[in-house]
């Protein structure tokens, strides 16, 4: 079991949340969830889970929610936890605590623009920060359109200084058949960038067409 950070923000995108949690879940692993109250507000808005309550049974709601409709083997092994978003003292704002990588997703241009200037006014950028200064994976999920020379800047800031930029850009190169496979796409990404093995999507195994004119061939 690993550990792994996720911070949900202020963007649009709590779907693309709900399955890289779920995915980190089911593969076992432990997750420290960080949601800011903007986070809260989109996840009421986009996915109808109503958070109240004091943290443990946000926590509760949050796992009820993950765990609701999956199977057995789904829930074995993982275990989730919420943090504060103001709780600086949390174990992951300090290095000395091991964390095998970390997500923002969704990623609002705010904390983007506040992890890529390293001003951590919150624990999700905090956490970031020291995923950055430990050489940890970083993995960015960005939620904007357009994007303006300030937004592209920083996202530039952010992969130089080693955070990888992953844009919620759904592909239809697999032909998806709903609005679950378009996020699933996105949310296996995450994990695989995370160092997690998933089957969420279909890899890309080259043109159908072209494999099937082959097979008439032979």
């Amino acid at each position: 079991m690993n550990t792994y950070v996720i911070g949900i923000t202020g963007a649009s995108g709590a779907p693309y949340a709900r399955r890289v949690l779920q995915g980190l879940l089911a593969a076992g692993h432990h997750v420290k969830l960080v949601v800011s109250p903007a986070g809260e507000q989109v996840v009421r808005i986009e996915l109808g889970l109503r958070l109240s309550g004091a943290l443990r049974a946000r926590e509760s709601q949050w796992l009820a929610y993950l765990l609701e409709g999956t199977d057995d083997g789904a829930r074995a092994g993982g275990t989730l936890e919420l943090l504060a978003h103001r709780d600086f003292a949390a174990s992951i704002s300090s290095g000395s605590y091991p964390f095998a990588g970390m997500a923002v997703v969704p990623c609002s241009m705010g904390t983007l623009a506040r992890i890529a200037t390293g001003a951590s006014t919150n624990l999700i950028e905090r956490a970031a920060d020291v995923a950055l200064k430990e050489k940890r994976r970083l993995v960015i999920v960005p939620r904007e359109t357009p994007l303006s020379v300030i937004h592209l800047r920083n996202m530039t800031t952010l992969a130089e200084g080693g955070a990888e930029i992953l844009p919620a850009m759904p592909g239809f190169y697999n032909q998806p058949r709903s609005l679950d496979d378009l996020v699933d796409g996105i949310a296996g990404r995450v994990l695989e960038r995370l160092g997690v093995a998933n089957d969420l999507y279909k890899r890309w195994q080259g043109d159908p067409l072209t494999r099937m004119a082959r097979v008439i061939e032979e």
